[in-house]
Parts: structure tokens; sequence; C-alpha cells
């Protein structure tokens, strides 16, 4: 993570989340609808998959209620694996650590416990560095080939990923030109860029990357 100070928020911290109960939060409204990514891996033990599963039920709601909450997305484990990896997304470091440092946070954690083979592994990191972790004891890569591998992947998506919408469209009329078209354009470009192009060409290039 760089040593830059944290992007201001356009919402007010609220410390005293940090200290509030479980039921508190969970009857608090929903703030406004990113910069700043947690990744959490939690390897589950076999016979506790389902109750895991519940586990993630009940803390998706609670983290979103926190200020500055951008997301989350969870990534299931591959066929064979216990492996659970959890985004979560803050506009700044400072409600980031608001909620992760949060005794309603704690009190999910306790109950999680049990739950693992191996205790909660947690990274976070900010910006383009979503795409770009090294492994352990291996240098950040420079910013600027951070920039000339994300543009040269965004670049031909943002050329390629439109023509099947707009194929689409021209079968179902109510997609063409909405916000709806330009809502699943992006969809479909993150979702490539996380899941499918970026972790290959990371791994692929790492050497140039890293060097």
């Amino acid at each position: 993570m760089n040593s830059r100070e944290p992007v201001a928020s356009t919402e007010p911290r609220e410390p005293s989340l940090r200290d509030a109960s479980l039921a508190d939060v969970s009857a608090r409204g929903f703030p406004r609808p990113d910069s700043v990514t947690a990744v959490i891996r939690h390897r589950v033990r076999a016979e506790s998959v389902a109750d895991y599963e519940q586990w993630l039920q009940r803390i998706v709601p609670i983290a979103q209620r926190f200020p500055g909450h951008r997301g989350v997305d969870v990534i299931r484990p591959a066929p064979g694996s216990l492996l659970y990896t959890v985004t979560i997304r803050f506009d700044t470091l400072a409600h980031a650590q608001d909620w992760f440092e949060s005794s309603a946070r704690q009190v999910l954690l306790a109950e999680l416990t049990p739950l693992l083979s191996q205790d909660e592994q947690r990274e976070t990191v900010t910006g383009l560095e979503f795409w770009f972790r090294p492994e352990p004891g291996q240098k950040p890569a420079r910013r600027y080939k951070q920039f000339l591998l994300t543009l040269a992947v965004i670049f031909p998506l943002t050329l390629l990923v439109p023509m099947p919408v707009h194929w689409l469209a021209q079968r179902w009329p109510w997609l063409g030109n909405t916000l709806l078209s330009h809502l699943l354009v992006a969809a479909v470009i993150v979702g490539l860029m996380t899941y499918v192009l970026m972790p290959r060409l990371t791994r692929w290039l790492a050497r140039w990357l890293y060097a």
C-alpha cells in the first residue's frame, strides 16, 4: 500500500460506530451508494460450509450500513477447495478502519472463528493496486506499469464489449441507448478485468511488472 493520504470522503466519519452494538448497527439505514479494497480469505471447515454461508448473509448487510461502504463481492471456492475470497470496498482508508475495528465486526468475527480451519487473512489495497498484489517479498509494481497494463486491457474492451450489447439491442429495443445498456457494458468490462483478464495477465507478466 502506498503512503499517500487517503482521498477525502463526501460522507462524515462516525467513530462512534466502532463501539456500537451489533443491534444498533443493524438498525441503521444504508448510506449513499471506491478507492480502498480489502481482500479477505477464509478457509472454511468442510463441515461448516452451510453455517459459513449463513454467517455471510448476516455480515454483508451490517458492513453496508457503515459510511463509505462501496460494495462487496464473494468469490466462492472452486471445486475441491474450501477457500472463500471476500472483497469489500470503501471510499477511504479511514472508513475501512472504522468497519474493521468496530465492535459489531468483532462480535461477528468471534462467531466466525470456529467455522475456519485457519485464521482469517486480510490485505488492504488502494486504487489500481487491487489488481497488482505482489507475492510476499516482491516489491510493488511501478505506477506507470500498472497504468500501461490497465490501459492496454481496458482500451480494446471498450471497443469490443459494446458490439454484442448493440446486437442485443436490435433484438430487444428497450435495451438500446439507455442507461441499462451502459451499465451492462460497464459491468461486463469490470467483470472481465477482475475475474478473467487481470489475474492472468499479472501472473504472465509478473517478471516485467515487479522488476
